[in-house]
């Protein structure tokens, strides 16, 4: 297939955006441009490409298997395109040039924060964040669609360079009138008759939850899967049942006290944040400088947001009673 040399860099642009929302209407929002320029463009790919990369199923646009195949390749061409700007543009100044950011979903209760105190001591960077779970976020790694991942556990399938970031504490979460919402270190059979609600196959959150249940040879009454952490945590407030998930998805609600964390024992389950990138990736200086910021800042951060409500390694692991706002 001799279609390379018909192909623009703006329809590889277009196609890897419309791959990502299957959504010719979103990728136009996000690009500034008209949904039939969108549609226009992907036609003229596919005839340059000779396969149809999209189709429609009952009434929504799905990616073919072509597609699913080529957005690989464009996300990856995209990716040493950016990383050789990067290169260019570290010839000049390391507080300039661009930054792309994967972050797990558990991570948007406070990576923008870290990422607005960096924006503001570099205000020419354009840092651009992706955030999805965690199989997106190593999807996204391999293609070289960003620099850096936040995440939770290392990939061991990639070939990557990893450090600690900061203490990333699981907890177990109920209704505020939960029977057991006072009690203290009771075993984790004491919730058999509960309803667990979790995350969807492939997040973080739910591989802790059945390493857990693994290790406590604990098999609940019921599980439900949930999309979303908001949507876990609105479930679990309405009575719904109880989970197990980022202390660091919490803070309005322990704050607010609208529900409970619950005193498990071998709970809260330790686990680190992880700063990745890919081992062959060649870090620009405005990179290097970003991914040490957030090594420098991210655990003091979170240790004093979330210190009072569960003491990190090498304090006391006790809970500690929700606080309102003012006395904080």
């Amino acid at each position: 297939m001799n279609f390379i040399r018909s192909l623009t860099l703006r329809q590889l642009q277009i196609f890897v955006v419309a791959s990502r929302y299957t959504s010719f209407a979103r990728a136009a929002e996000e690009l500034h441009l008209t949904q039939p320029a969108v549609s226009m463009q992907i036609h003229q790919l596919e005839e340059a490409v000779g396969l149809r990369l999209f189709e429609r199923i009952a009434r929504k646009l799905a990616l073919t298997e072509a597609g699913e195949k080529f957005s690989h390749h464009a996300s990856r061409i995209l990716g040493e395109i950016k990383d050789a700007e990067d290169a260019m543009s570290s010839l000049k100044q390391a507080d300039s040039g661009s930054i792309a950011v994967g972050i797990v979903s558990s991570a948007t209760y406070f990576a923008p924060k870290l990422l607005a105190m960096y924006s503001h001591l570099y205000p020419k960077v354009d840092v651009h964040f992706s955030v999805g779970n965690r199989d997106a976020l190593l999807r996204l790694l391999q293609d070289n669609a960003i620099d850096l991942a936040i995440m939770g556990r290392p990939p061991p399938e990639l070939d990557t360079t990893t450090e600690p970031l900061a203490w990333h504490p699981q907890v177990v979460i109920a209704p505020v009138d939960h029977p057991l919402a006072d009690a203290r270190r009771f075993d984790l059979q004491e919730l058999r008759g509960d309803t667990f609600l979790l995350r969807e196959p492939g997040s973080g959150t739910r591989m802790a939850a059945e390493e857990m249940f693994r290790q406590h040879l604990f098999t609940p009454a019921k599980v439900v899967t949930l999309g979303s952490n908001e949507t876990i945590k609105q479930a679990v407030i309405a009575g719904m049942g109880v989970s197990l998930i980022s202390l660091h998805t919490l803070l309005l609600e322990l704050r607010t006290r609208e529900l409970a964390l619950l005193d498990v024992n071998g709970t809260p389950i330790e686990r680190t944040w992880q700063i990745v990138h890919l081992r062959a990736k060649q870090l620009s200086p405005t990179c290097m400088i970003f991914r040490q910021f957030l090594l420098e800042q991210a655990a003091a951060y979170l240790e004093r947001e979330y210190a009072v409500f569960v003491r990190p390694p090498g304090k006391p692991k006790v809970l500690i009673p929700a606080v309102d706002d003012a006395s904080a």
